[in-house]
Parts: C-alpha cells; sequence; structure tokens
C-alpha cells in the first residue's frame, strides 16, 4: 500500500482523492504520517486542480511549531500510507511475471504434444478458435471519469436551488450527476460545487461546461476543480 511520488501529477491525484473525504491521512488528528506526506511534497499543491489536498496542506501547514511532537513513526516513508497498492505503484522487477496470452489460452485445451493423433489436434485447434473468437467479443468496460464542477452564480441573489434544478434537469447519454454542496466565496455568495461522473467517449466536459452557462440567468461562469480516471 502506498502513495506514488508526489513530484507527478499521478501521486498528487492519489492525495487529492484520499483526502477528499478526510481531514489527515490516518486517523481523527494530525499524525507523523500528515508530516512525511506534507515534507514529500515540494510545495502546496495547484488549488484549481487540487483543492482538497491544497486545503489538506494549508490546514497542516499550521502545525509546523508541533511537527516532532505529533504521534506517530517518524521514521516512516510517506509511500507506506495511503491507499492499497495498485499498478502504479509496483516496481517493475516485483510485478509478477506475465504469462504470455497465446500459451495460456493453449493450455486451456490442452497440450500441443507432437505424439497426439490429427484428430485430436483438429479438436483442440477448433476449440482454441472458438474460445479466442469468444474472448475477441467481448466489449471493454466504458473508460469513466469522476469531476468536481464548481458552477459560480451571479451575485447573492440568485437563486442556487433554481440553479441546481435546471443543472440537474441536463440529461446526456453517459452524464451521472452525484452529490453537490454550497461552498461560501466572498460577500454571501456561494458556489455550487457538484460531483459527476462521465463516460469519456460520450460526454465532452466542454460542451457541458457551455450547456450549464446557458443558463445565463443564473450561472456566471464554471470550472473543473478536480477530475480523476475511475
Amino acid at each position: 500500500m502506498g502513495f506514488a511520488d508526489f513530484l507527478t501529477d499521478a501521486g498528487v491525484s492519489m492525495l487529492e482523492s484520499w483526502v477528499t473525504t478526510r481531514s489527515y491521512i490516518s486517523g481523527y488528528g494530525p499524525t507523523q504520517a500528515d508530516v512525511a506526506s506534507f515534507k514529500a511534497l515540494p510545495g502546496p499543491p495547484k488549488v484549481e486542480k487540487y483543492p482538497h489536498a491544497w486545503r489538506w496542506y494549508k490546514h497542516l501547514a499550521s502545525y509546523q511549531s508541533e511537527f516532532s511532537s505529533l504521534p506517530g513513526d517518524p521514521s516512516k516513508a510517506y509511500t507506506t500510507y495511503g491507499p492499497e497498492k495498485t499498478e502504479g505503484n509496483l516496481n517493475p522487477k516485483d510485478a509478477p511475471k506475465a504469462v504470455e496470452a497465446d500459451e495460456e489460452d493453449d493450455d486451456l485445451f490442452g497440450s500441443d504434444d507432437e505424439s497426439e493423433d490429427e484428430d485430436a489436434k483438429k479438436k483442440r485447434e477448433e476449440n482454441l478458435a472458438a474460445y479466442k473468437k469468444k474472448k475477441e467479443g467481448k466489449t471493454k468496460p466504458a473508460a469513466k471519469s469522476i469531476v468536481t464542477m464548481d458552477v459560480k452564480p451571479w451575485d447573492d441573489e440568485t437563486d442556487m436551488k433554481e440553479l441546481e434544478q435546471n443543472l440537474r434537469a441536463i440529461e446526456i447519454d453517459g452524464l451521472t450527476w452525484g452529490a453537490s454542496t454550497l461552498v461560501p466565496l466572498a460577500f454571501g455568495i456561494k458556489k455550487l460545487q457538484v460531483n459527476l461522473v462521465v463516460e469519456d467517449e460520450k460526454v465532452s466536459i466542454d460542451d457541458l461546461q457551455q450547456q450549464i452557462e446557458s443558463d445565463e440567468d443564473h450561472v456566471q461562469s464554471t470550472d473543473v476543480a478536480a477530475m480523476q480516471k475511475l
């Protein structure tokens, strides 16, 4: 288990995903897990791209004078914390040896022994061909992304309920609306922050933003706060 390199977008995206539903890396208060992760970052993540990681980083910065006294093991690397192990975290030399697809498929229908008779060999080849045809016919699952979008109103008098109703009335094949919340901006103005899942081949985020912004009575602008492949 563990985070990937925080010097890469993939690593910071893992952190963003991890702290989206958490205030701290581990547990319910700041620990050495937060300290190790904080020090591994070269600076605060970009708030436009990683709003939750930026929030966590700024919060941890307020504890800098207490880092040495926080609970936990300071000798542990930040890569020992975070989500379960993924293929991206594996060292290539530790990865299991891949089995050649053709070799694996052949084994399903017996060995290619030179001593087998012609009828058995023909039957095996027919079974193998039928299996490969069936395997190739299977459709791959559609690639999807989860998006956090900020929708900003014109002013504090904008009816945010109507804004959200109009937004959720947008129906596109491959689009699924998720949870939303109102986030304070300034001067009593609140933006709507909404999560959505899209099928990458069916839904254009740019086109979706234009469709949302066409509600000119309520919407001033939209921004993609975060985006991650599922």
